[in-house]
């Protein structure tokens, strides 16, 4: 292959050739270069921010944790770390999980492999050699025979287009991208758009310190309190004294946690004063978990109603003025089918004197003015503005790069009418090139450190069945990749999340084909499937040796 511009061999002017490249320094891209490491590949993870991390790199916002409980959202690949990492909390904060992974990163030494601050601008595969060119923002190019996209399905940030916010003379943020110096909203008045997780966090915070909070909210959303509260060494020690079979366990479920004491039967099936009963037991303890409060919530609208009616009789009771409960109350689609928060003190931060709701379904932004924002004849005086306001999820990371697969065919351009995967980790054209944890896979309705650690073994494994074997590449055939998607869209018709429009099926983005991407099957039945493929000698793909 020759550079056109320079008249130059790739080879003269790139990087040794490697085995794999990583584009992604996050939960999964460093498990990645850690296994590829262990199987003797070499392997080298490209990073666009100024330090490892993923989403917990960047979104660094006030009051930013996880919603998954540490002991369960953190790596099992080694005794070792699991027994002498310390968690604080039950629920980590952002700065904790970022400490894990540097720690993480330090001990299996896997900063060796990783080059930040470098943007991967095309991905290029090579028919003739079969191999793909990484081009880079240092002008670099990496040859390699695998490619790995860990770019993460929620990481590429989404500012909403409102007319006039480039005169906008105040600050402003979005959650997805939160300057690493501190921000401090005392004294000033603060306007946050979105509701969804994000926003649920961030809001009481901010209502602590501003002036004046304008919560501008399009959609109404549910949330559970987590009740956070600090690791027990009880708990702790329970968790340490067995993880294995502990992570056995989580393997089994659903969700990819270990969920105790949840009951297995149908909400319909139980009294109406045992279903308040659990519910309220449920709500008490805290934690997503409230989703499992029965087993049929997911599947049946009735049962379903029951939950979400009871989620709205909380809200009726915290928030003190009525007329703004019932803004605050979410209407016209399922409990979960937008994703469920965890929140702290999330509704009674609108008991405040200083925090103000505005409904935009009563009437739109006209626009942002240098001051504020306008809606009508109304005027909002602002000093910042912050975005909770989501990301572009699943194929948005991945579009930011040219990634072209055979006869230079454009990844965007295969996509245009929607994604397709086989298992979520290839798809076909695209030659020796995984996609980790987004499109077809469970990650967004379960554990993701636990999603992530089953695909990169499984593309390990891959790998060495490969190399074992001599062969040069892997590909999906279009067959198994059609089933694969009639089978998650199967999937999600069955349950009630594909019932409302959001990021799940693109709805949050003006003019995203409206796919249902992620799957709904539970992580139990994905690895399944996964470990099924294998067994029947990687059915569905086209292994060549040349």
């Amino acid at each position: 292959m020759v550079d056109t511009e320079n008249g130059k061999n790739i080879e003269e002017i790139s990087s040794n050739m490697i085995d794999v490249v990583i584009v992604g320094a996050g939960f999964a891209g460093l498990y990645m270069l850690y296994r590829l490491r262990e199987s003797g590949f070499s392997a080298k993870i490209i990073e666009v921010a100024d330090g490892i991390g993923g989403v917990w790199h960047w979104n660094r916002y006030p009051g930013a944790r996880c919603d998954i409980e540490a002991m369960q959202y953190s790596y099992s690949f080694s005794e070792e770390l699991q027994q002498e990492w310390k968690w604080s909390e039950i629920f980590p904060t952002q700065p904790e999980i970022l400490r894990y992974l540097n720690y993480v990163a330090d001990k299996f030494d896997l900063r060796k492999n990783i080059e930040l601050k470098t943007q991967v601008n095309a991905a290029i595969f090579d028919e003739t050699h079969s191999r793909w060119e990484i081009q880079t923002s240092r002008g670099d190019r990496i040859l390699a025979k695998f490619c790995v996209m860990a770019t993460g399905c929620l990481s590429a940030s989404r500012i909403p287009s409102i007319n006039g916010l480039e005169t906008f003379k105040g600050h402003y943020y979005h959650t997805g991208r939160w300057p690493q110096t501190d921000v401090n909203f005392s004294g000033r008045r603060v306007a946050v758009f979105g509701t969804g997780s994000s926003g649920v966090q961030i809001i009481p915070i901010i209502a602590k310190q501003a002036k004046h909070l304008f919560v501008f909210q399009r959609t109404a959303t549910f949330t559970v309190p987590a009740r956070n509260k600090p690791l027990e060494p009880e708990y702790e020690q329970w968790w340490k004294s067995n993880y294995a079979e502990h992570r056995k366990q989580m393997l089994e479920t659903i969700t990819g946690c270990l969920a105790l004491g949840m009951k297995n039967c149908s909400a319909m099936s139980v009294t109406p004063d045992e279903r308040l009963q659990e519910y309220e037991k449920q709500w008490q303890k805290g934690s997503l978990n409230f989703l499992g409060s029965f087993n049929d919530l997911v599947f049946n609208q009735e049962a379903n109603d029951t939950a979400a009616e009871f989620l709205r009789s909380k809200i009726r009771e915290i928030v003190e003025d009525p007329t703004v409960a019932e803004k605050l109350i979410p209407r016209g689609f399922p409990l979960g089918a937008k994703r469920l928060s965890l929140d702290t003190n999330y509704f009674e931060a609108f008991n405040h004197d200083n925090v103000t709701l505005v409904d935009l379904q009563q009437a739109p932004i006209d626009e942002i003015t240098p001051t504020g924002i306008r809606i009508g004849n109304k005027n909002y005086e602002l000093d910042d503005i912050v975005f909770a306001t989501g990301f572009d999820a699943f194929t948005g990371a991945l579009f930011k790069i040219d990634i072209r697969g055979r006869a230079g065919k454009t990844l965007r351009d295969k996509w245009a009418d929607g994604p397709c995967t086989y298992l979520g980790l290839m798809t076909s054209d695209f030659p020796n090139l995984f996609i980790m944890t987004g499109l077809g896979s469970p990650t967004v309705f379960a554990n993701a450190a636990l999603c992530i650690e089953q695909n990169v073994d499984w593309i390990t494994n891959c790998l060495v069945y490969l190399r074992t074997n001599h062969y040069e590449t892997i590909e999906p055939n279009t067959e198994a990749e059609n089933d694969w998607g009639k089978h998650v869209n199967a999937v999600a018709n069955f349950i009630l999340f594909s019932k409302a429009d959001s990021w799940f099926n693109g709805a949050n983005i003006e003019g995203k084909p409206r796919v249902f991407m992620p799957y709904a099957g539970g992580v139990n039945n994905y690895r399944k499937k996964c470990q099924d493929v294998v067994v029947n000698g990687y059915q569905g793909f086209i292994l060549a040796t040349q």
